[in-house]
């Protein structure tokens, strides 16, 4: 087990754990939480060896085999998929030494290097990597692709990729879900879920938390605390804790009033739709968490917009995309990503937007904040419609080398010449008050933003974007930045805020408490998802199950993991009365009947070659297990050095075979769409 006992650990001046003691048994699956700045991050750098003990006792056994997600970005031409198989340290030293054994002509080395080789997993290396590929959300034409082909937020998906390919008794997370949409995410809890080792992580996501940890770990005032059960169980034996040790909440009274405002308008509502339902639930978990938003950084509102134009918003027969590239041959029309949108934002409402990893819903609300016109279609704004937008890469465009109040003084400028000032305050106390709401005080104010944290910068975001006092808030995955604290005070200022809430967001504890209805994008559509996060979750698994199977019947690479949910299409919601995608009128039996022989010609070698390739494989594969056999009988080091390198011999033919049976089926399904 992993022991520390009254172990003081320091960052420079700063002693991060003093006197901490905590055991931690093998197998149990851990949640490391605390406030920002606790020291998580620390007592990870010592448990991988990166700090030491300033003092105390630290055990980890020397046996166990260590992985954890790198932090820096990837810069390399080789393929995901490669690159991912060298996060498996334990082939690739098998590997080396097969290299080795063969320069040096050593029969009997040679024989244990394939035998190593083989309990490495090297033949099916390919098949496990491409499979966590899948499941994190990558298509299976990106398989090949350069990893500098990538965006950052990808490539960091690649880095999770690595760290669960490499075979571990420890596993380190922090804060693994950062860059998943919410199918990836619900395929890594099912992942970590089967997870056989120890595993340590630091999430901001209470649902994650309590699908796939059974132990927490607190850190608070430099001492480690460690509670049975997940975090919702953490969170009532701490509200239990602070209640006897305080007795009446004195400090906290004001934070608690805010709860019960919350409670008392979501009661009366909870029986006008099924996610209301769902989120009476929720309620009864409300006062527990005044203890967490006591210790929260701090707590904020929006203020009450000026007006609120109903119906906010009306789109009509609208295409949402992305022009052509600039250097695109001219006449190149646009790429239309969600089409036929016939739908009224009216004031008020709080909508979930779901739906899988590229299916459109940032494109959606990019072209709602106006920061992508619609190609085609109708789009109209109430009178003194006021749009408060946080983007996902609200943070990356903020201006490193510009302090808070810099960036408020600019923020004062541009409203103001767009004509679109209120009562806001204006002078330069005024912004620097405004900004110590939001914990920006004293030297802060002038510190730049380049140096500051993802959850100070996420701060200053929310705190221009409530300073202009909308009455629409459109806010794509918000809380990536954000600790527990600070999320649910997020939760709460949404649920009393008057306006109108359109969020996308991976975390489901958000969009339960602060969304009542939700809408699909999907299948190039939006329309009403007539669920819960409960049902939307459950169709994610069991769609992921079913390509499983499908593709395991065909006898298929690597299984579809829940990306396949891409294609995934509004049918597979709850049953509901309603309309369809489909706006195509019927088309004539016999032209469609040419259309479908046409298709079928073009295929038809397409088809052979797939058939071909097949049979090639299963007999590879009769060849392959019978090489397996006789290694396994015989002790002959000539033998076991050359069925050894037989089998290396055939896995590397699979893989070939592999990869064209993969490309001529995307080049059958894209023939056949």
């Amino acid at each position: 087990m992993i022991t520390l006992k009254n172990v003081v650990l320091r960052r420079g001046a700063k002693v991060i754990l003093d006197s901490a003691s905590v055991s931690m048994n093998p197998g149990e699956k851990i949640g490391l939480v605390g406030r920002n700045g606790a020291g998580k991050s620390s007592l990870f750098a010592m448990l991988n060896g990166t700090l030491h003990e300033d003092g105390g006792e630290f055990y980890i056994p020397a046996q166990w085999r260590m992985a954890q997600v790198a932090q820096d970005m990837p810069e390399t031409e080789q393929s995901a998929t490669d690159y991912v198989i060298e996060g498996d340290v334990v082939l690739l030293a098998a590997q080396a030494e097969v290299t080795a054994s063969e320069e040096s002509g050593d029969g009997d080395r040679m024989a244990h290097a394939y035998m190593e080789l083989y309990d490495a997993g090297a033949h099916d290396a390919q098949a496990r990597a491409q499979a966590l590929i899948l499941g994190l959300g990558f298509k299976v034409s990106e398989l090949d692709n350069p990893v500098n082909s990538f965006s950052g937020g990808w490539r960091m998906r690649l880095q999770l990729a690595r760290a669960l390919m490499c075979p571990s008794d420890l596993l380190l997370l922090d804060e693994p879900t950062n860059h998943l949409d919410l199918d990836a995410l619900v395929w890594l809890e099912a992942w970590l879920q089967r997870y056989q080792g120890t595993m340590l992580v630091i999430s901001h996501d209470r649902e994650f938390l309590d699908a796939v940890t059974d132990v927490t770990v607190h850190i608070e005032r430099a001492k480690l605390t460690r509670y049975g059960g997940n975090y919702s169980k953490f969170e009532d034996l701490r509200a239990e804790q602070m209640a006897l040790q305080q007795g009446a909440y004195s400090k906290q009274q004001d934070k608690i009033a805010h709860l019960q405002k919350f409670i008392a308008r979501f009661k009366a509502k909870a029986s006008k739709a099924k996610q209301a339902q769902s989120r009476v639930k929720a309620l009864d978990r409300m006062e527990k968490i005044a203890p967490l938003l006591a210790e929260a950084d701090f707590t904020f509102e929006f203020k009450e917009p000026a007006n609120l134009p109903n119906p906010m918003l009306s789109m009509q027969n609208a295409y949402f995309g992305y022009p052509a590239p600039e250097d695109a041959p001219e006449g190149t029309p646009p790429t239309t990503i969600v089409q036929n949108v016939s739908k009224s934002v009216l004031a008020g409402q709080r909508i979930g937007i779901l739906g899988a990893n590229g299916q459109g819903k940032s494109t959606v609300v990019k072209t709602i904040a106006r920061a992508l016109a619609p190609i085609s279609g109708e789009m109209t704004e109430g009178k003194g419609l006021n749009i408060g937008y946080f983007a996902q890469q609200e943070l990356d465009v903020l201006r490193p080398a510009d302090n808070p109040l810099e960036h408020m003084i600019r923020l004062v400028k541009e409203v103001a010449a767009a004509g679109k000032m209120g009562n806001q305050p204006t002078r330069e106390q005024d912004l620097r008050s405004f900004l110590g709401n939001f914990n920006f005080s004293g030297d802060m104010v002038k510190q730049s933003v380049g140096s500051m944290s993802g959850g100070e910068k996420a701060r200053l975001v929310l705190c221009m974007i409530v300073w202009q006092r909308p009455n629409l808030l459109l806010l794509d995955e918000p809380t990536n930045h954000l600790d527990l604290a600070t999320r649910e005070a997020l939760s709460m200022a949404l649920n009393e805020f008057e306006g109108t809430v359109m969020l996308v967001s991976h975390d489901r504890a958000l969009l339960r408490a602060v969304c009542d209805e939700f809408w699909m994008v999907s299948q190039g559509g939006v329309a009403p998802f007539d669920g819960d996060l409960d049902d939307y979750q459950k169709y994610l698994l069991d769609y992921a199950k079913r390509q499983r199977e499908e593709a395991k019947k065909a006898g298929s690479a690597p299984a579809p993991a829940p990306d396949a949910i891409k294609n995934a299409a509004v049918s597979a919601q709850p049953a509901r009365a309603g309309g369809s995608f489909d706006t195509k009128k019927p088309v004539d039996r016999k032209v469609d009947a040419q259309r479908r022989q046409q298709q079928s010609d073009s295929t038809k070698p397409l088809r052979k070659e797939l058939e071909k390739i097949d049979q090639q494989m299963q007999g590879l594969a009769t060849e392959r297990d019978q090489l397996q056999a006789r290694l396994a009988s015989t002790t002959a080091a000539l033998e076991l050095a050359q069925t050894g390198k037989r089998l290396k011999t055939i896995d590397g033919e699979l893989g070939t075979l592999e990869e064209r049976w993969l490309e001529l089926t995307e080049q059958i399904e894209t023939a056949t769409a």
